[in-house]
């Protein structure tokens, strides 16, 4: 159940590094996952977790996906979004879950696909953690989402803080957020969350900027903020794509920085199936 740790990392404590990757949709693509991956885990990342698509869209590709990196040797943390679930499909999969070992979930409502209009048995994600515990105890480390900048459908920052705190109270252990490039909102929300008595860790979600097209459409999609002094700088960078790395990579490892030092559990990349910028901004790193 929920943890008592506290959602900075203690000062003998290292940080806890993971990573995300989503399902490969071909063979090229899941080739190249699996250099990925094995690049990667000479970082020796504390688990990886793998998305799961909107109303269950990529399930089988999710669970292959899983088997694969759980034959590289990681400890993997599937998705798994109740939105357009019944609840019988949710325990099919976690039974399969729990027969393949897997110790660990990230517990998210998820989007509901176009055209699909039935929302499922299961409304929200404090109701999956909540079905989760009901089904299999404590065999699941569950993680679940946060939002330093509110998500995108809160109706303010208040109900989106309180609906947080439900679902830890359900039963989640810890929690990633949404990326975000201004550290002072991640802390500010560790605050508010504690102060309403959120006890347990909540890790940071890094996203590397690799390319300024695909990460404006990315924010614009999920209501991640990017300051405009990084926006206008990337966009005067135009096609020269080595400029965009390193002055992205220059970027996010201060922020990583930041949030390290200001006592942030951990750190969770959001690798988009690509090891390079990931790795750069992890061996960067004061620890």
């Amino acid at each position: 159940m929920s943890s008592s740790i506290s959602p900075g990392a203690a000062p003998d404590a290292a940080p806890v590094f993971s990573l995300e990757f989503f399902p490969p949709r071909d063979i090229a693509a899941q080739e190249r996952l699996i250099r990925t991956a094995k690049q990667l885990q000479g970082l020796n990342p504390h688990f990886a977790s793998v998305t799961f698509g909107a109303g269950g869209s990529t399930r089988d590709g999710t669970m292959r996906a899983v088997s694969m990196l759980q034959k590289l040797g990681y400890e993997v943390a599937p998705h798994l979004s109740c939105i357009g679930s019944t609840r019988e499909s949710l325990r099919e999969i976690l039974d399969a879950y729990r027969a393949a070992g897997i110790k660990r979930l990230v517990a998210l409502r998820g989007d509901l696909p176009s055209g699909m209009g039935d929302m499922g048995e299961l409304r929200y994600a404090r109701d999956l953690v909540r079905f989760i515990r009901e089904e299999t105890g404590d065999w699941f480390h569950i993680e679940v989402a946060a939002y330093p900048e509110m998500h995108p459908q809160a109706p303010d920052p208040e109900s989106d803080l309180d609906h947080f705190v439900e679902k830890m109270r359900a039963g989640a252990d810890s929690a990633i957020t949404q990326y975000f490039f201004n550290a002072d909102a991640y802390f500010d929300f560790v605050d508010r969350a504690t102060a309403k008595g959120v006890l347990a860790p909540i890790v940071p979600g890094i996203m590397p900027i690799t390319n300024y097209t695909q990460l404006a459409r990315f924010s614009d999609m999920c209501g991640a903020e990017i300051p405009r002094w990084i926006r206008l700088r990337l966009a005067s960078y135009g096609d020269d794509k080595a400029s965009i790395r390193a002055f992205g990579h220059d970027v996010v490892t201060q922020l990583c920085q930041t949030l390290l030092d200001g006592g942030a559990p951990g750190l969770h990349f959001y690798t988009m199936n690509q090891a390079d910028a990931t790795q750069a901004i992890w061996n960067a790193l004061e620890r």
